[in-house]
């Protein structure tokens, strides 16, 4: 019988066909982080886009400073992905692309605010709807890391 279980030692570990596979528990922490932050987001953006153009306007209408909130958060996310979850193979391997790309928009962002800026000046009331894509992106992401994680 096939199952995933998380052992005392945090590591997950699967059985599939007979086979166990040990991964690292720090690895695995950090992909449910992901999913976890990923599907509520995710959710979000699809229900409230409206909400999400609104916290963008009142950051765009901090100017400069409004764009250093936004790379803090993209590092912050990004950083620890990058520094606990390094898997250059398989499923993996898409969170880890994603951790780089959320610390390379901070870099952008931190360096360049008057580009960020004007990435949330570009989301208006009569673009909300584009929103519900990422949110669809951030599910899809979720859910290939969670299939990642029970396989």
């Amino acid at each position: 019988m096939d199952r995933c279980v998380i052992d005392l030692s945090m590591r997950l570990v699967s059985r599939i066909n007979g086979k166990t596979e040990r991964r690292p528990a720090l690895e695995t922490a950090i992909q449910i982080f992901a999913v976890i932050n990923l599907s509520v987001i995710g959710v979000s953006h699809i229900v409230r886009p409206r909400t999400w153009v609104a916290l963008f306007r009142r950051l765009s209408d901090q100017g400069e400073a409004g764009v250093l909130v936004v790379a803090l958060l993209s590092l912050g996310f990004g950083s620890i992905i990058v520094a606990f979850h390094n898997v250059w193979s398989g499923l993996p391997i898409v969170l880890t692309l994603l951790g780089w790309s959320q610390v390379m928009k901070a870099f952008v962002y931190f360096t360049w605010p008057a580009y960020g800026l004007q990435k949330l000046r570009f989301i208006t009331e009569e673009r909300a709807n584009l929103l519900i894509v990422p949110g669809v992106v951030f599910l899809l992401i979720a859910a290939l890391l969670l299939y990642g994680l029970v396989i």
